[in-house]
């Protein structure tokens, strides 16, 4: 088992279509309304603003996060990781990629909405730099649970070396 807090053997890539089942399966365990294996299909075929990562560990999909980049703005869409890999520093590890990812194509900055009784998911985000700036009444249709809107202006510099396929 691994240290709390450590990220032994974690690879993070962007996703692909041999992905999806294993994004969808946490994105139904995670989400009372997830999105659909359609969805995702959909968001890396059409969506040209769109950019997915997985966290890869033993061969296998654990997590996965997204955001939507435009001009230079971005939006983090969804972050999990599968339950039982939780609390091992994997849901911080994909953030940070997903934030140095979209900081590389151009965003000055990026904006999500979380739950206000996600203090873990709230903990990780403030520790990452972001702040909450409002709150966005009865956001989540599945219980009216209001949300609160955070935003980092603060990413990680530019890689010098940076090019995407």
């Amino acid at each position: 088992m691994s240290e709390r807090g450590s990220t032994p053997d974690i690879e993070i890539r962007r996703m692909t279509i041999d992905d999806l089942d294993a994004v969808t399966a946490i994105e139904e365990a995670t989400f009372a309304i997830p999105w659909s294996r359609e969805s995702f299909r959909q968001e890396l075929e059409r969506n040209v603003a769109a950019r997915y990562l997985v966290a890869v560990k033993d061969g296998r999909v654990v997590g996965y996060a997204g955001a939507w980049i435009i001009l230079d703005e971005s939006h983090i869409t969804n972050i999990a990781i599968e339950e039982s890999e939780r609390g091992q520093g994997i849901g911080r590890k994909l953030t940070e990629a997903l934030m140095q990812y979209i900081s590389n194509l151009g965003a000055a900055y990026a904006t999500l909405e979380v739950r206000v009784s996600n203090e873990r998911a709230q903990r990780l985000y403030k520790s990452l730099g972001f702040v909450s700036v409002g709150k966005r009444k009865r956001y989540y249709e599945d219980n009216g649970e209001d949300a609160f809107l955070m935003v980092c202006e603060h990413m990680p510099d530019v890689e010098e070396d940076f090019e995407e396929a």
